[in-house]
C-alpha cells in the first residue's frame, strides 16, 4: 500500500506535544476558499513553477515528452493543459523555477524515516502527527500507517476537518491525539467557503468526544470570515458541549497560500495579501478564553 505526501516535516512543536514529525498526505474533500497549502488539495502529483526563478535555458522544453514549456525569445510559457507531473522538467531544471510537489511513499518508507527521530519523541513526549490536505481522504493509508505506528510504539496525531465518511470509530484505538479542525459553525457559511455541509464533521467530532478522544480544537480565523462575534460565540458553544476537550487552538490567516495557488497555476477565492495580526482578534480571543475551561492558545 502506498500514499501520496507532498511533505514530511521534522522537529515540528506546534503539531502536537513534544517534538514531531508531520506527514502531510495529499488530497482533500474541502475547497476551503483560504486554504493555506493548495498543494494538498489534489491527490496526485503537481508541478511548481516559479516564474522569477527561471532563466530561460530551455531544458525543460527538451525533456517535456508533452510539449507542456515553450520557450520564446523573452517568455517561458508553462501550458500545463496536458502536463501529468511526471517532473521531469523540475530534474532538468537548473534554477529550481519548476518543483514537483508530491511522492508516494510505502508505509514503511515513511516509518524509516518517523523511526530516525524516536530518542527526541521519548525525550519530549513527542511522536508522528498525519496532517495534510485531508490524512482521511487517505482512508486505507492512514489507517494502516497508524496501526503500524502504534506497533512501533509511537505517539500519533491526526489533524482533520473531520469530513469523511468513514467510521471514525476504527481509527480511535491508534490516535492518541485529534487535531480537529472546525472552521465555520453556520452551515449555509460552511458551504459557501469550503463546498460542503459541516454536518458529518460535527457528528464526527461528537462521536469522537463520546468514545473518549483526547481532543484539540483548531480554528483558522479569516478576516471578513469567521473572525466575529457571532462565530466565536458558536465556537463557545461547541466548546462547552465536549467532555474531552483539551485545548482550543486558534489559527490567524496568512497568505502564504496565495503565492502558492498561482504557482500551481491556480487562483485563491479569499485573496487577502496581509497575515492577519493576533491583536485584531484579541478581544474575541479573551471573551473566547473567559467562557471556556479549557487552555485556548494562539498560533
Amino acid at each position: 500500500m502506498v500514499g501520496t505526501l507532498f511533505n514530511i516535516q521534522r522537529f515540528s512543536t506546534s503539531d502536537g506535544t513534544g517534538i514531531r514529525t508531520v506527514v502531510f498526505l495529499k488530497g482533500c474533500p474541502l475547497n476551503c476558499a483560504w486554504c493555506h497549502n493548495p498543494e494538498s488539495k489534489q491527490n496526485k502529483p503537481e508541478i511548481f513553477y516559479n516564474a522569477g526563478n527561471c532563466i530561460g535555458c530551455g531544458e525543460c522544453a527538451v525533456v517535456c515528452p508533452h510539449g507542456q514549456h515553450v520557450i520564446e525569445t523573452t517568455t517561458h510559457r508553462y501550458l500545463r493543459e496536458h502536463c501529468t507531473a511526471c517532473g521531469l522538467c523540475a530534474n532538468a531544471c537548473p534554477s529550481r523555477a519548476l518543483e514537483k510537489c508530491g511522492k508516494t511513499y510505502s508505509v514503511d518508507e515513511i516509518l524509516q524515516e518517523v523511526v530516525k527521530d524516536r530518542p527526541f519523541y521519548e525525550q519530549s513526549g513527542g511522536g508522528v502527527t498525519l496532517s495534510g490536505g485531508e490524512p482521511l481522504f487517505q482512508w486505507d493509508f492512514c489507517l494502516d500507517l497508524l496501526k503500524k505506528s502504534k506497533e512501533e510504539g509511537l505517539h500519533t496525531a491526526v489533524e482533520t476537518c473531520g469530513y469523511t465518511k468513514g467510521d471514525i470509530a476504527e481509527l480511535h484505538p491508534f490516535v492518541d491525539m485529534w487535531l480537529y479542525d472546525i472552521k465555520l459553525l453556520n452551515e449555509q457559511d460552511h458551504k459557501r467557503y469550503t463546498g460542503v455541509s459541516n454536518e458529518q464533521i460535527l457528528h464526527n467530532l461528537h462521536r469522537l468526544d463520546v468514545l473518549g478522544a483526547n481532543i484539540t480544537l483548531r480554528c483558522p480565523v479569516i478576516p471578513d470570515v469567521n473572525a466575529t462575534k457571532g462565530h466565536f460565540t458558536a465556537l463557545k458553544n461547541l466548546a462547552n458541549s465536549l467532555q474531552n476537550l483539551k485545548e482550543i487552538h486558534l489559527e490567524p490567516y496568512h497568505p502564504l497560500g496565495v503565492d502558492k495557488a498561482a504557482r500551481l497555476g491556480k487562483t485563491q477565492a479569499y485573496d487577502r495579501a496581509e497575515f492577519l495580526n493576533k491583536n485584531e482578534f484579541e478581544d474575541l480571543a479573551r471573551e473566547l478564553q473567559d467562557a471556556v475551561s479549557v487552555p485556548l492558545v494562539i498560533l
